[in-house]
């Protein structure tokens, strides 16, 4: 399979406008996400679609892959969908892109592992989509800024939800809860649909365009990970960070 990271990198953060550019040792944000893909060795190409030219600057400048954006988008997907629609295969390879992970640009530490994790999924023909999952406590889980989700007996998701999924009825049933870690990975086919759909409903009442997935009866397969993963959300986020470096 032909394997291509893609990560999406809006400027214009609602919360921390210019988060991506923001100095994190060294070098900006957006390059230790991009540095850290690379370095999993995962992907025929890893390419950062923008809207930003400072973006798309500081990328192509240190030697790696970048495009600008043609348009706004609603979402990551979609900017992600616009860069792959007519995205031939990586150099060396034979065909049409196969799959596309979707790493999150706010997320600097990145790792190998969880990677790994998603675009083994796709050794069985019948995933389309798939993600990630980490376990969590019921304090978290309670925090409906941190998203849950609910699997079956085969790994895939059931249900995404802002509220603590599932309700624990009695205090005598042991009850697991899962963060939903928001990397994707997608057949390139799916997300082409996707983009194509219109919003869901319960996606417009969560606010979580995964949902649209699962009303359009696209399965997510669910990998479970340990990746604690740091975004850059807000400049408190940003300090955070810095100790990890």
């Amino acid at each position: 399979m032909n394997i291509v990271a893609v990560i999406p990198a809006r400027y214009a953060a609602t919360r921390f406008p210019g988060k991506l550019m923001q100095m994190l040792g060294k070098k900006p944000v957006i390059r230790h996400v991009y540095d850290n893909t690379v370095a999993t060795g995962l992907f025929k190409d890893v390419l950062i679609v923008t809207d930003s030219d400072i973006i798309y600057k500081e990328i192509v400048q240190n030697g790696g892959h970048a495009i600008m954006s043609k348009k706004e988008h609603e979402s990551g997907s979609d900017r992600i969908a616009e860069a792959v629609a007519e995205m031939p295969a990586p150099a060396g390879t034979e065909g049409n892109v196969d799959i596309i992970v979707n790493v999150q640009g706010d997320e600097p530490f990145i790792r190998k592992e969880p990677l790994q994790k998603l675009v083994y999924l796709f050794n069985d023909p019948d995933v389309q989509v798939a993600s990630l999952m980490r376990k969590i406590s019921k304090e978290e889980a309670e925090n409906p800024n941190n998203v849950k989700v609910v699997t079956d007996r085969s790994g895939y998701a059931l249900y995404f939800s802002r509220s603590i999924i599932p309700y624990q009825r009695s205090e005598r049933t042991d009850t697991g809860y899962f963060l939903h870690v928001g990397v994707y990975a997608y057949k390139k086919d799916v997300l082409m649909n996707f983009t194509k759909w219109p919003q869901s409903t319960l996606e417009k009442i969560e606010k979580l365009e995964q949902l649209r997935y699962l009303e359009n009866g696209i399965k997510i397969k669910m990998a479970e990970t340990d990746y604690n993963n740091i975004a850059i959300d807000t400049p408190e986020d940003l300090e955070k960070a810095k100790l990890f470096l």
